[in-house]
Formats: C-alpha cells, structure tokens, sequence
C-alpha cells in the first residue's frame, strides 16, 4: 500500500526518542483557520508541536516526523494505563479549522486520504483495531 502513497516531506524540529514501538494511531484535527498555518506551527521551534503526518483537505499528505521517532500531538494524555501517548503512537493531523474557526465536513478526498494513510502505517506497525 505503501507505494500508492505519495508524501510531501515537510520536516519538523518537533520531536525526541521514542521509548517504545507505537501501537496506537491518533488522529486530530488542526483546528486552525488554514492548513498552511497548521503546517508552520507544526513546524516552528518555538511551539514544540509536531505530528507524524498532516493531511490536508485535497488529500495531499505531509509527513513532518519519521514514525520511528517520538513526535510531539498528543500533550498530557493517557489511554488503558499509559501516561506517554507520543512515546507510543503514531500522530495525524487531519486539516480542519474546528469549531472555533467555523467547523466543515471534511472532504472526500481527505477522508479516503486518512484511510490510506492509516492503512499504510498498520501495514508497518503492529498496530490492532482494539487499540485504534
């Protein structure tokens, strides 16, 4: 599946060592008013936020830090006795401007482009539905 995907790389400084292979996949909106400020904030310094992955509402796909590192989506979180939710999952932000920036629908291109993305990375991890 891997192959059909097409990724524009955008590299973010955001992100450290991960301390255990992921085995959860989070997926966020962006809840900014465009995916090219989501993207520069993503990938400022100065913000320490990052993800694995932004896609945006044509369906185009950026990867901004490899999976194999810890990026930094999911601030203080917890999910079935973890504390570190970055240290174990893989980030997607998905492009909306969320309820304060007038919430949409997200478009068919972005959605099918969400479910080759999630696709492809349970292809790589060992990633199972009860966790996702």
């Amino acid at each position: 599946m891997a192959a059909s995907l097409d990724f524009i790389e955008a590299p973010s400084p955001n992100f450290d060592t991960r301390r255990a292979p992921p085995d959860l996949i989070v997926l966020h909106y962006t809840g900014m008013q465009t995916g090219e400020a989501a993207l520069a904030r993503l990938r400022d310094p100065e913000a320490k936020v990052s993800s694995h992955y932004m896609v945006e509402e044509d369906g185009r796909i950026f990867r901004l830090v490899p999976e194999e590192r810890r990026a930094w989506h999911a601030g203080r979180s917890w999910w079935r006795g973890e504390t570190d939710i970055n240290a174990v999952s893989i980030g997607v932000e998905i492009v909306n401007p969320g309820h304060e920036f007038g919430y949409r629908t997200f478009p068919e291109a972005q959605v099918d482009a969400v479910i080759a993305l999630v696709g492809d990375i349970r292809s790589r991890w060992e990633i199972d539905n009860a966790r996702i």
